[in-house]
């Protein structure tokens, strides 16, 4: 079964685009950008295993480090850049930010909303940090450096001058329309400079 929120992703993406998957883990999403979308796809990530696992569906891919391995591509290289669930993971979100903006024509963005009414009831009632499905490791574990909501993520890209031009919220794999910043546990953005 597919996850919506490659579901999402392969549907915003156009056939035949050149894409760069950032944070690609074992590379099942480029590879289905691949079959379903004819795309052109590379990914960057830096775990020996998952980058074995790209290899053996046929992904391409370089280990390397998003935080700073960004500057060898030239202007506009990609129609789009992802960072799907992998923003949250980064040192410097800004710099990633404007670098993905720089080498992609737009950039999809797929964030935990760390502020879910699962997470703040966790968090009121039981005084601990939140572990939920979506949000599945324990404060020791956990690969995430930030933790956003989706109103500081758009917050954000008002800040900086980063326009959305269209969002999709997210919750146990459907959709969420209603008080997104409460049920929805995760967002997707797609993003360009303004």
């Amino acid at each position: 079964m597919i996850r919506l929120d490659y579901e999402i992703i392969a549907d915003i993406i156009e056939p035949g685009s050149r894409v760069l998957d950032l944070g690609c883990g074992d590379g099942e999403l480029l590879s289905m950008l691949k079959m379903k979308k004819n795309c052109r796809g590379t990914g960057i990530e830096i775990s020996p295993e998952q980058i074995f696992r790209c290899m053996e569906r046929g992904v391409s891919v370089a280990q390397g480090n998003i935080d700073s391995d960004l500057d060898v591509y030239e202007n506009k290289r990609f129609d789009y850049v992802i960072l799907n669930e992998s923003l949250q993971q980064v040192l410097n979100i800004e710099k990633v930010l404007n670098d993905s903006l720089r080498v992609g024509k737009k950039v999809i963005v797929g964030i935990p909303n760390f502020c879910n009414l699962r997470a703040r009831l966790q968090i009121s009632f039981m005084g601990q940090v939140p572990v939920t499905k979506s949000l599945p490791y324990k404060w020791y574990n956990t690969p995430n450096l930030r933790f956003l909501s989706l109103k500081d993520f758009r917050d954000f890209c008002t800040e900086k001058k980063i326009h959305i031009e269209k969002s999709w919220y997210l919750c146990e794999g459907r959709k969420v329309v209603l008080l997104t910043g409460l049920f929805a546990d995760s967002g997707i953005f797609v993003l360009r400079r303004e």
